[in-house]
């Protein structure tokens, strides 16, 4: 299967760190050598690069590696076919408009049965499960609401709801951002860490690096980074639980759901801002 890579920061941060040991399994110390993708949303505009190659083997992953580009909110992929020809157009992330905004989307696994899902208003350009399914929840989030809803908690819920349906379908680990907000949703296998001072070092798991957090951040730094398996053999992951949504904005966990229905908004959030 693939793997994903996510980031939420309170602070322009470059994920360079962590795309490092990210790369290395695409075709180097794991099988996902069917092509990558990487998109920043930064000071209001958004851009991605995306190759069919491996990304132990890319150019173009090593130029993101040498350019910090310092994003609050940073989504990545690298794939191991199942469904779809290894070409460009089937290369996550995917994105679509909506409500004004670039919404990037990658996933994680494999579904059956996902030709049948409608589509009410966008279509695939590829041939993967994944952008059908991209394009279902996309659809329905229209929709549901022609405009952003002034409690973003329903929304939450209905995206919720909507991951709830697709897992039922197979495996659907997904990563969903429209700049704001990051939203995580785990069918199998998700993890996260948050740094926040006191900093401290860290080590990759899949390349011989390290780095000291202390030297390139500042105290009120706040940088959360989601991957499908831990990145770091020296800190403590926390793996998400089958059916939960987390809500990401700044770094922090704004809302949480999981697969019994139960629904928690963090202290001092408010569903108008």
């Amino acid at each position: 299967m693939c793997e994903l890579l996510g980031m939420s920061a309170n602070v322009p941060t470059d994920i360079c760190f962590s795309f490092t040991g990210f790369l290395h399994r695409g075709g180097g110390t794991g099988p996902h050598r069917d092509g990558w993708g990487i998109a920043f949303y930064e000071e209001g505009g958004y851009r991605d690069f995306r190759d069919p190659h491996p990304s132990v083997d890319s150019p173009i992953a090593r130029l993101i590696c040498d350019y910090p580009i310092k994003s609050h909110v940073v989504i990545s992929h690298i794939r191991q076919a199942n469904v779809g020809q290894v070409r460009l157009a089937n290369t996550h992330p995917f994105t679509r408009e909506m409500w004004g905004r670039p919404w990037c989307y990658a996933h994680n696994g494999q579904l059956e049965g996902w030709e049948s899902l409608p589509l009410a208003f966008y279509r695939p350009i590829g041939d993967t499960d994944s952008e059908h399914a991209f394009c279902f929840l996309m659809g329905e989030l229209r929709r549901r609401f022609d405009a952003p809803p002034q409690s973003r908690e329903v929304m939450w819920g209905a995206l919720h709801e909507l991951c709830e349906r697709l897992r039922r379908l197979g495996v659907f680990n997904l990563l969903l951002s429209d700049g704001e907000y990051l939203y995580t949703y785990c069918s199998t296998k998700l993890a996260h860490i948050t740094r926040r001072a006191p900093f401290g070092k860290a080590s990759l798991s899949d390349a011989e690096l390290s780095v000291n957090f202390v030297e390139h951040t500042t105290p009120n730094d706040i940088v959360s980074v989601i991957a499908t398996e831990p990145l770091t053999d020296n800190e403590d992951w926390i793996r998400m639980a089958p059916g939960e949504l987390l809500v990401w904005k700044d770094g922090e966990i704004q809302a949480r759901f999981n697969a019994t229905g139960n629904f928690a908004v963090t202290a001092g959030f408010n569903s108008t801002s």
